[in-house]
């Protein structure tokens, strides 16, 4: 198998297996899927410790406004009464006015901390440093993990103005947000090798040729983003090393300076013919005018 470190930009998303007769078009597409995979699953994540902390979303036209100003406007969270947390709520009340601040209790809390965990440690960018490959299955998986524990948390369900509702049903509306940016387009996504950008119609074969036992780094991201930069000569890590290895090196040539230094020949107690001298009388002699 083929071992793709798949990276956006300069920064390692996840490792992917797959084989050198894999047509450019379906890997685009594979690759594609799982990145925009992951970045559900981080807004999901996102949101449940919000769901945990201050309890459902409020509609949008009561958001962000004053107890005051909801009264005087005579409105209502109709939902705050059909999806209650199981075992009841506590109110915290959120104080940037997105959610009705019925949080669950400390109990079904852990539940959604928990699984919230679990879910972003199975796609997470640490399991390229543990060369874990990450699949499509995976990211399915945490998606289940965290749909099951809000079921768990709120068995009748989120309010359908719910973000994770939204997210869940993949009618999410990230139009004007950062994490719309994010998100890559399967139309959009081109994927980089070397400099080179692999074309749809061709097999990875024809770029990498025929070895199986092969580990590269190809770039994914948008196309109107243009070619990527280049991957340094030498990875980040191996650049630490080598600073510390010439800083210790610096360090070592400074104390073999220090220690080499000649000036205490020329104190009276390094003078080997003083003592001769002052037995014949002539040790403050000073050659040179008189004033």
């Amino acid at each position: 198998m083929v071992q793709l470190h798949i990276k956006n930009g300069s920064e390692s998303q996840f490792l992917l297996d797959t084989t050198v007769d894999v047509a450019v078009e379906d890997l685009t597409r594979l690759v594609t899927q799982i990145y925009n995979g992951r970045l559900k699953v981080d807004r999901i994540c996102t949101e449940i410790n919000e769901l945990a902390e201050h309890g459902t979303f409020l509609p949008i036209n009561m958001q962000g406004l004053t107890d005051e100003q909801i009264e005087e406007l005579k409105l209502k969270d109709e939902w705050a009464e059909k999806c209650v947390p199981s075992g009841g709520f506590e109110f915290k009340k959120d104080e940037i006015g997105r959610r009705n601040g019925h949080a669950p209790n400390q109990s079904m809390k852990a539940v959604l901390t928990k699984t919230k965990e679990e879910a972003k440690a199975l796609i997470s960018k640490k399991q390229a440093q543990a060369n874990v490959c990450v699949t499509m299955e995976m990211v399915k998986e945490a998606l289940d993990q965290l749909r099951g524990a809000v079921m768990i948390v709120y068995p009748m369900g989120l309010p359908p103005h719910d973000p994770i509702h939204q997210e869940f049903d993949g009618k999410e509306d990230l139009s004007g947000l950062q994490a719309g940016k994010m998100v890559i387009e399967e139309s959009e996504a081109r994927l980089w090798w070397a400099g080179k950008e692999l074309q749809r119609g061709k097999k990875l074969s024809d770029y990498i040729g025929k070895n199986e036992k092969t580990k590269i780094v190809v770039k994914v991201q948008k196309q109107s983003h243009g070619a990527p930069a280049r991957e340094p000569v030498i990875n980040e890590d191996d650049q630490k090393q080598m600073m510390m290895y010439y800083y210790r090196r610096q360090e070592e040539l400074k104390k073999l300076d220090e220690n080499d230094d000649q000036s205490y020949l020329d104190s009276t107690w390094a003078d080997r013919h003083a003592l001769k001298r002052q037995f014949q009388g002539v040790n403050d002699i000073k050659w040179g005018p008189r004033k």
